[in-house]
């Protein structure tokens, strides 16, 4: 190929690439969750048959299966907080949070879902249905149905609920809030709960 004409080509390329995109415009913050009890560092400990806690990732419906704010703004509608985005989904952020919390508040090691086999100890997943804002009452509002094994395959389900007011308009900061104050309010009755 000629090198004269090889070289507008390659130009007419590379001035495309700024104008080119694929998703998204990222805003210029991300949410992230932020768990009011934190485990404390340690040395490492050797593991007790039965102590570590395996905590899964909960599944969520088609509403939280990305990473905006949801608002309920109805009873059969659903809007999305303008430039608010998780850093994760909501699924993996409230796992996370969980995991850290129920180590904090009762001693216990948690492990991941791919670490669960290595435990015969309690074993925990479940359902978020609700991770985000509930516009007619000005809150944030998290519903975690959970399931327990505990050891000798003993099986508990229980519903967690919390609510915290969304301070001032609802925009990505006061959602944000909420929403984390709510989830560590239902991580904490989880871990409670784990830890009876």
């Amino acid at each position: 190929m000629n090198t004269a004409r090889a070289l507008p080509l390659v130009a007419v390329s590379l001035a495309l690439v700024g104008c080119v995109s694929f998703g998204a415009k990222v805003p210029p913050q991300l949410l992230r969750l932020t768990a009011s009890s934190a485990a404390p560092a340690n040395g490492g400990v050797v593991l007790a048959k039965g102590i570590a806690v395996a905590v899964s990732y909960p599944s969520a419906p088609v509403e939280l299966s990305n990473n905006r704010v949801p608002v309920r703004v109805g009873a059969t509608e659903v809007a999305y907080v303008k430039d608010a985005q998780w850093i994760d989904s909501p699924a993996h952020l409230f796992r996370d949070l969980l995991a850290e919390t129920i180590t904090a508040r009762t001693g216990r090691p948690t492990l991941t879902p791919r670490e669960a086999a290595l435990t015969t100890g309690p074993r925990i997943g479940g359902r978020i249905s609700e991770f985000g804002i509930d516009a007619g009452g000005h809150q944030a509002s998290v519903v975690y149905d959970a399931t327990l094994v505990r050891a000798g395959d003993q099986i508990e389900t229980r519903r967690f609920t919390a609510k915290a007011p969304v301070s001032g308009n609802v925009d990505e900061a006061s959602a944000g809030a909420a929403i984390n104050a709510a989830a560590n309010d239902v991580a904490v009755q989880v871990a409670d709960w784990v830890g009876r």
